[in-house]
């Protein structure tokens, strides 16, 4: 999987968010200060080349949607992290995170209580 810088990123959690929009509503969602239009349109356009967003033509413009879940996305990103800092290691990342972010016993079983629910 290709990556994505943070623009990119930040355009398609709009998409996700969105399912469907063209650049100006893309624009439109995007925090202050807003980059000009055509700064949108050509991360639309890198994402479409990297193969995450295609398009349908509307009328005289284009509306984007995305390729790729965000949840396919997520867990690739995930194990892309587990595997650069933690060998790969779900626990070490677990423990890690739990070290740096001072979870409590009673979050950790509530994790561990998701993650059997969904296994079921």
């Amino acid at each position: 999987m290709k990556q994505l810088t943070k623009a990119e990123e930040e355009v398609m959690q709009l998409l996700w968010q969105l399912t469907k929009a063209n650049v100006a509503a893309i624009l439109e969602e995007l925090p202050e200060p807003k980059p000009a239009y055509n700064t949108v349109s050509t991360i639309v356009r890198i994402l479409e080349d990297k193969g995450f967003v295609s398009h349908e033509k509307v009328g005289k413009g284009h509306v984007y949607f995305p390729l790729m879940k965000k949840e396919e996305y997520s867990n690739q990103r995930l194990n892309t992290l587990m595997d650069g800092y933690f060998q790969g290691s779900f626990s070490s990342m677990v423990s890690f995170f739990m070290k740096k972010n001072d979870i409590s016993l009673k979050e950790l079983e509530d994790i561990m209580k998701n993650i059997k629910d969904k296994e079921q």
